[in-house]
């Protein structure tokens, strides 16, 4: 599924237009990069949450010439879901 097909979903459940729910769903994700961007914890009851993770940098190493070199530290955003979504998941 991607973001035209979440905004038809949307749309058919609500009774909007397909631009109006498309307007929705980027505004929807687009708050959710702009909290995550200032490192806050988004939660979504009955979803899950998203968090900012702080990975510290560290040595590595070119995988096609072997040498060394440091992987710069990186914030990234992780997703948990919540127990509902875990269990629908898992029958």
């Amino acid at each position: 599924m991607n973001n035209s097909d979440l905004a038809d979903v949307l749309a058919a459940a609500n009774g909007i237009t397909k631009t109006d729910a498309r307007k929705y769903v980027d505004g929807i994700f687009a708050a959710i990069v702009e909290a995550a961007a200032k490192g806050e914890e988004i939660a979504l009851n009955g979803f899950g949450k998203f968090k900012v993770k702080h990975s510290p940098a560290r040595e590595g190493r070119n995988p096609s010439t072997g040498a060394a070199m440091t992987i710069a530290a990186s914030r990234k955003l992780t997703f948990t879901p919540a127990k509902a979504v875990k269990d629908k998941l898992n029958g």
